[in-house]
């Protein structure tokens, strides 16, 4: 089994963009923080829109998928799980919560990785919900033909649960002591987490939540407010470039986890900058038109209603509705399609 030595990271030489990322993303939080103490409660409307955009996001890169309706029934509770694509998504729901309140007593081990999957199939028959996969896994490619090709071979099951362990092991000790920074150590952890592919199924649905938590617990809470998985699904063939760039030799410990690291630095960066933009339009206090006619103007292409709800929490749904037909008499939008279908885009 390879070796995973975490403090080795403050020995390697970085180039200009990793620090520049870096420099932006710590300039970043200190404005958030700020933003925060300000605003703390139009921002708290932040919260539900970026844990309906996470669920929904990070479910539909697997192909796990539900209406609109009922996925913010199944968010708020408000309903049970009709499918096995709704058991999940209710499942990943409680990991979100969970790690949302209760991050800092949280520890990264084995045993609460394990208990997050077991919550993550808590809902479904499922019977490998909370254990390590008992069968190999891979990582492939299905091309349009039909025809697929292994892409990587993750450890064997008798090597994971070691593994996983070390991994754990290596992290806590380079955080606790300083001798990593958090920001690099983090997408190598789930870099190594991905390799090592622990489970039979629900891997990438646990990166994604244990890198909010990892990053909630370095002091880096974007995720509350903005969702990384949604930035991830929206360019996720980057993040597959970047993660199988960054797997080429992982096994012999010849592996450059740099393409992965700069792909999640970069998704990090923004969405502190989409954080920017949203507390703008709750800062300014704008009438409804003008807030509705500054979103519109940072979007390109078609959007729909639920777009400008999602970038402006402080509007109603009337107020939205109305300053749409404003912009769209005014001859700022074009609108197209009727009911669920009615979509928007800018003539000017």
């Amino acid at each position: 089994m390879r070796d995973f030595r975490y403090t080795a990271l403050k020995e390697r030489k970085w180039d200009s963009e990793v620090l520049r990322l870096l420099a932006a993303i710590y300039r970043e939080a200190g404005r958030q923080e700020i933003c925060l103490k300000q605003r703390p409660e139009e921002l708290e409307k932040l919260v539900e829109i970026a844990r309906i955009q996470s669920t929904e996001a990070s479910n539909a890169i697997e192909g796990i998928s539900t209406t609109n309706t009922r996925l913010r029934q199944l968010l708020r509770e408000k309903t049970t799980p009709h499918n096995r694509s709704e058991e999940e998504i209710a499942g990943y729901r409680d990991v979100l919560s969970l790690i949302h309140e209760d991050y800092d007593v949280i520890p990264i081990t084995k045993n609460y990785i394990l208990q997050l999957h077991k919550i993550l199939f808590s809902h479904t028959a499922s019977p490998m919900g909370g254990k390590t996969k008992n069968v190999q896994n891979y990582i492939s490619e299905t091309y349009l033909d039909g025809h697929s090709r292994i892409l990587f071979t993750p450890l064997s099951p008798f090597e994971t649960p070691e593994a996983l362990d070390r991994i754990c092991e290596e992290y806590s000790f380079a955080i606790g002591s300083g001798e990593a920074e958090p920001l690099l150590l983090i997408p190598v952890f789930i870099h190594d987490f991905l390799c090592i592919h622990p489970f039979n199924d629900g891997n990438g649905r646990m990166s994604r939540l244990l890198t909010t938590l990892l990053l909630y617990r370095s002091g880096f809470p974007i995720g509350r407010y903005i969702s990384l998985e949604a930035k991830i699904a929206k360019n996720k063939d980057l993040y597959y470039e970047a993660l199988s760039a960054s797997q080429q030799g992982w096994h012999e410990g010849k592996d450059d986890p740099l393409p992965f690291i700069k792909y999640l630095l970069g998704t990090i960066l923004s969405a502190y900058r989409d954080f920017d933009d949203r507390y703008e339009l709750v800062e300014e206090r704008l009438p409804a038109t003008e807030t509705v006619r500054k979103a519109v103007n940072g979007l390109i292409g078609r959007f729909v209603k639920q777009d400008i709800l999602d970038l402006c929490p402080s509007l109603s749904l009337s107020s939205v509705e109305g300053a749409l037909r404003r912009l769209v008499q005014e001859g700022v939008l074009k609108r197209e399609g009727s009911g669920k279908n009615t979509c928007y885009y800018r003539l000017k």
